[in-house]
């Protein structure tokens, strides 16, 4: 993939994953669109990650304000790389997750991808061509108790990626998902947070029971995550699209 002006879009790009790859992009010489809810976080990242961090304060959740943020981007060209990292989740029973829970994670974890897809990829088809990279879970491929609607989000995200993977393969865009075991990142702390308050254990035998999980009996770091992204991106991955890439520790092996 050859460009003059290499810009990637990145959501969810004020904290954990989503930092880590704003920060990775801009360091390859990227202009990189960082998208978040939170405008100090964003303001740090771009203090640390310079001139090439243009940040916008977008909740994805809001379709008006994304539509907004997209008509943004393209008034300085097509991007030649999307990462759709924005994600949430919600840990409840079944009969504890309500409609309004269904509509936010829906929102931010398959409308969000699909509306940036549906208004940027078009601008960079016409412009030659490009990478988007999803970023899904472990839970893309199986089903995890208390989790319905955020495994649902997340099958949903991969059948979207193959989807997009094919119509625009003889477009010269690789549709991509990056499908992460436990990271370390808030949504980890947040559940280990959770199981202490469940279960009584310490923070760290919360920590230790999510590490166990996967065959290398670790955590995950945000880094592994984005030398992935990065490879996707990369002229190396080319003839690569449609695909699903574990990046779990073995968890799902």
């Amino acid at each position: 993939m050859t460009t003059t002006q290499k810009t990637v879009v990145v959501t969810g790009a004020s904290r954990g994953i989503g930092r880590t790859v704003a920060l990775s992009f801009a360091r390859e010489g990227y202009r990189v669109w960082a998208l978040a809810r939170a405008a100090d976080a964003l303001e740090s990242l771009a203090k640390e990650g310079g001139e090439r961090i243009r940040p916008l304060v977008v909740d994805v959740a809001n379709e008006e304000a994304l539509l907004a943020a997209t008509k943004t981007i393209l008034a300085e060209g097509p991007p030649t790389v999307i990462v759709n990292n924005a994600g949430i989740t919600v840990s409840a029973p079944l009969t504890k997750t309500s409609t309004a829970d269904v509509a936010r994670v829906m929102a931010v974890n398959v409308t969000a991808p699909f509306l940036l897809c549906r208004e940027l990829m078009p601008a960079m088809a016409k412009a030659g061509g490009g990478r988007v990279i999803n970023i899904g879970s472990m839970a893309a491929e199986r089903g995890m108790k208390y989790t319905s609607i955020y495994c649902a989000s997340k099958h949903a995200l991969l059948g979207l990626t193959r989807a997009l993977a094919v119509e625009y393969a003889k477009k010269n865009i690789t549709v991509n998902q990056v499908n992460p075991g436990w990271v370390e990142t808030d949504m980890f702390a947040n559940a280990t947070a959770a199981i202490s308050q469940t279960t009584g254990r310490s923070g760290d035998q919360a920590r230790e029971a999510l590490a166990s999980m996967n065959a290398l009996g670790r955590i995950i770091q945000p880094e592994e995550v984005t030398a992935l992204v990065m490879f996707l991106a990369s002229d190396a991955a080319a003839a690569i699209t449609g695909a699903a890439y574990a990046i779990d520790g073995g968890e799902l092996g």
